[in-house]
Parts: C-alpha cells; sequence; structure tokens
C-alpha cells in the first residue's frame, strides 16, 4: 500500500481556458467532477490528496472553453513500443475527433516511434486526414510504425518546436509513458505551451491504476482461437499434450482471461505463480496423473511463466561473456537469477514453450510411454491482427476523450478506465505492475475450471 504522499491525481495545465468550445454536446464535464479512488470503508478514510481531501481523479470529457484556438493548432500523433490490436482504432479516433469536433485540419504522424523525432533517423513525417484514416480500423499494427528504445529528450522537444506542434498524443506503454513524462518535464522546463497527453497501450493489460487497457479483449478472444486447435489436435492422437504458449511477460492476465473463456485448458502457467517441474508436485507427475485420468492434456503458458528455470541454464552457458543483464525473474528469491533486457529495458524472455515440450517429450521417454505433443505459438499473429468489436469501441473512446483533454490545455497527463469511468490520470502516477494476484478471485476461478492443484511446487 503506497504512503498517502504517494498520491497526487493533480493534473498539469498550460494555462486558463478562454475560448468557447465549438463542441456541440449536450452537457460539458465541469472541473469539479471527479471520482472516488478508493469506495471501500475501511481504508476510505487513509487515502487522502496533498491537500486532505478524499482522493480522487479528475473526470474526462469535452470541457465548455477549451485552451488552444483550432484554426491555428497543429497535433502530431506518434505510437511506440509493440503492436497490440487497436493502434490504427485509436489513431483514427484522434484525427477524426480533432478534425470535425474541434475544427483542427493540421494533423501530421510521427512515425517509427520516438525515433520520429530524432533527426538522424530521417523518418519524414505524414499528414493525417480523415481520407488517410478512414478505413485503417479493419487493419492490424499501426499505420505510423514503431519503435522500441530511448531517445534523446532535449532533441525530440527540439524536434516538436522546429515542427510547431502544439499537441502531442502519444500511444504507447510503461516505457512509453516514462518518455511522454520526461518529455512533458522538458517542456514545462523550457516555458513552452505544448500539450502532452497519452493513451496507454499495453496488450498485457499490466498498467496499475487503468482498469482495462485496449488489445486486451481481443488478445483473450484470438488466444481462445489457439486453444480449440491445441484441443483439437490433443484430443486426435493417443496421450495428446496440446502447449500453448501466449503473451504475458510478467502479467498472467491473457492467459487467465483466455482458460476461463475457453474451458479447455487442464493446466495455466503464469508469471505470478512458481511451478516446479520435477518432483511429486510438479508438473510433470501431476501432467502423467492427468493423462492416466484422460487421454488427453492442454496446457497454457504465459511467456514469462517459469523464466527461472531457463535463466538458471541461460546464465552457465553465457558465465564468461560480457552480458549486460538487467531485470530479475518474478520468482522466489532463492531462485531469482539476473536475465538480458531489449533496447526499452523490458526482459528478454526465452523460450518458455519450447523448453517445457522439450522436458515433457523427456520425462515420458524415460516413462517410455507414447506421447504426442503439439507446440504452438500464436504471439505476433494475435499482436498483429485488428481489434474485434468491443476493442475498437473502446479505442474510439479514448481517442475522443483524449482530444477533448488535450484541446482544454491538460498536459502530462493519460486518459485511462477506472471503475467504468474515463478519467485523467497523470503519467507520474502510472507504470508496469499490475500483477495478476495468486490469492484473488480470478486465480481461484481459474483453478476450478482447469482442475490444477493449487501448488506445483514441492515442500
Amino acid at each position: 500500500m503506497k504512503s498517502d504522499n504517494d498520491y497526487d491525481f493533480t493534473i498539469q495545465t498550460l494555462g486558463e481556458c478562454t475560448i468557447p468550445s465549438p463542441v456541440s454536446v449536450s452537457y460539458f464535464v465541469p472541473e469539479t467532477r471527479r471520482l472516488l479512488f478508493n469506495n471501500y470503508l475501511n481504508e476510505f478514510d487513509s487515502l487522502k490528496s496533498p491537500d486532505g481531501s478524499p482522493l480522487s481523479f479528475e473526470m474526462a470529457g469535452p470541457r465548455q472553453k477549451i485552451y488552444f484556438e483550432p484554426p491555428k493548432t497543429k497535433a502530431a500523433i506518434v505510437t511506440c513500443g509493440g503492436l497490440c490490436p487497436g493502434i490504427n482504432d485509436v489513431i483514427r479516433s484522434l484525427v477524426m475527433e480533432v478534425h470535425y469536433r474541434y475544427g483542427v485540419h493540421n494533423v501530421v504522424g510521427i512515425q517509427y516511434g520516438y525515433q520520429g523525432l530524432i533527426h538522424k533517423y530521417g523518418h519524414p513525417i505524414v499528414e493525417l486526414t480523415p481520407d488517410t484514416v478512414k478505413d485503417i480500423n479493419n487493419l492490424g499494427g499501426s499505420i505510423l510504425s514503431s519503435s522500441r528504445g530511448r531517445q534523446d529528450i532535449g532533441e525530440m522537444v527540439d524536434a516538436l518546436k522546429r515542427m510547431n506542434i502544439d499537441l502531442l498524443f502519444i500511444i504507447g506503454g510503461d516505457g512509453t509513458i516514462r518518455g511522454a513524462e520526461g518529455i512533458t518535464e522538458e517542456i514545462t522546463r523550457r516555458g513552452l505551451n505544448i500539450g502532452v497527453i497519452g493513451i496507454p497501450k499495453t496488450i498485457d493489460n499490466d498498467l496499475n491504476l487503468i482498469q482495462k487497457s485496449f488489445g486486451f479483449d481481443t488478445a483473450v478472444s484470438e488466444s481462445v482461437k489457439a486453444i480449440q486447435c491445441a484441443h483439437i489436435e490433443a484430443k486426435g492422437a493417443p496421450n495428446g499434450i496440446g502447449l500453448v504458449k501466449i503473451m504475458g511477460r510478467e502479467a498472467g492476465h491473457i492467459a487467465a482471461g483466455a482458460a476461463l473463456a475457453q474451458n479447455d485448458v487442464n493446466f495455466v502457467l503464469i508469471p505470478e505463480i512458481p511451478f516446479d517441474l520435477d518432483g511429486e508436485k510438479g508438473l510433470l507427475r501431476a501432467l502423467q496423473e492427468r493423462l492416466s485420468k484422460s487421454s488427453h492434456c492442454v496446457i497454457l503458458v504465459a511467456e514469462g511463466a517459469g523464466q527461472y528455470l531457463l535463466c538458471e541454464e541461460g546464465n552457465q552457458k553465457q558465465e564468461n561473456k560480457n552480458v549486460a543483464y538487467g531485470a530479475t525473474c518474478a520468482y522466489p528469491p532463492d531462485r531469482q537469477k539476473k536475465i538480458e533486457t531489449d533496447a526499452s529495458g523490458n526482459p528478454r524472455l526465452l523460450d518458455i514453450g519450447a523448453y517445457l515440450k522439450k522436458s515433457i517429450e523427456a520425462f515420458f521417454k524415460q516413462l517410455n510411454k507414447e506421447i504426442n505433443i503439439k507446440y504452438i505459438d500464436p504471439s505476433y499473429m494475435i499482436r498483429s491482427v485488428p481489434a474485434n468489436a468491443c476493442d475498437s469501441r473502446y479505442c474510439g473512446a479514448l481517442g475522443q476523450y483524449a482530444v477533448h483533454a488535450g484541446m482544454a490545455g491538460k498536459t502530462g497527463m493519460l486518459v485511462g478506465l477506472v471503475k467504468d469511468e474515463y478519467v485523467h490520470i497523470p503519467l507520474k502516477m502510472i507504470g508496469s505492475g499490475s500483477r495478476l494476484d495468486p490469492h484473488g478471485n480470478i486465480w481461484m476461478r481459474v483453478l476450478e475450471a482447469t482442475g490444477q492443484p493449487p501448488s506445483l511446487v514441492n515442500d
């Protein structure tokens, strides 16, 4: 639990709003309308804002007066990090909203993430109009492309000033949000009137405070298709095993959601829950018992699960090499091993799916028992598909509310869904870390749906 001083939901603004909004709506959202952060009675009194008032979020929505004068405003959009279903839906929503609702006709796209703001890469900007984005919601990926890795904050702000950008919309995850926070701080230090609005993106659904990130529902739906195929393959051969690996670097939300949506899974392995392979309570013995009762089995594993098993092996192979190690495996302290990170600081995970397949085959070979195992990894297919109807609707709302906030002079914030309400959240308050609770309701339901043992760890 954070201390009282750790919470501050104050939204930074560029200045007083004096221009009547051109948006025609039945109501405008007053600045005084707020959403309570915590509604549990046992914690309500202990969580206060710096001024002593109950912790609350500023509500999203159109304001009666805005900061930017639409005909003179220039907006830019950038997408960063890994691909995710729904990015194009957000881009489309941003362009349509700012063009038709506010009359801002000067919108550009920054290509290849933050690299597009760095001169040496030479990525050209692209003009974004209703005509160029009208059908992109039917496409996967991002029409602006993306990239990973940190870039120089000062040089990026130089580029924004050089291009006369007034409003920057940034679509990305935790690393991207940290970059947006740095950009906002540099803009403020220089005294520039450039608004920075974030739209949170993480297919793993692991950002804190945010109820749900876009692309998650689509990822669950597509994962279900892979599970269905694995189940059919497993039933189609003696002692058939369908092994499916899906996204989930440090959180098992997709795996849990897919298992609950398709009750054909018998074992779910996620980063938050440690497991052993060998031993009386290990996965292999549990798998053996499952096959003895039923001639088939489906295993669903998140990509970040069981990494300590591979970290140990990987470190032994690389102990004499000059390797820069970063994040640690999210497992018990006595099992933590250093692992490599990519350009964005994310753990460079090893293939737990291939490792499990090899281990399962070796185990049953020693028992002289025939098995037929099929390994399915649909990760990149899932990341690249268009958003489903639920995510597409969600993306549209995020884009609309982001434009409302930006035109009202809000900055250093993102739009997020909290308790089924769209609110403004300071960039500094957002970070990865929303893990699946091993003692929570969702994991309890997974155990009930799969029938797997509550623990796969030996005493």
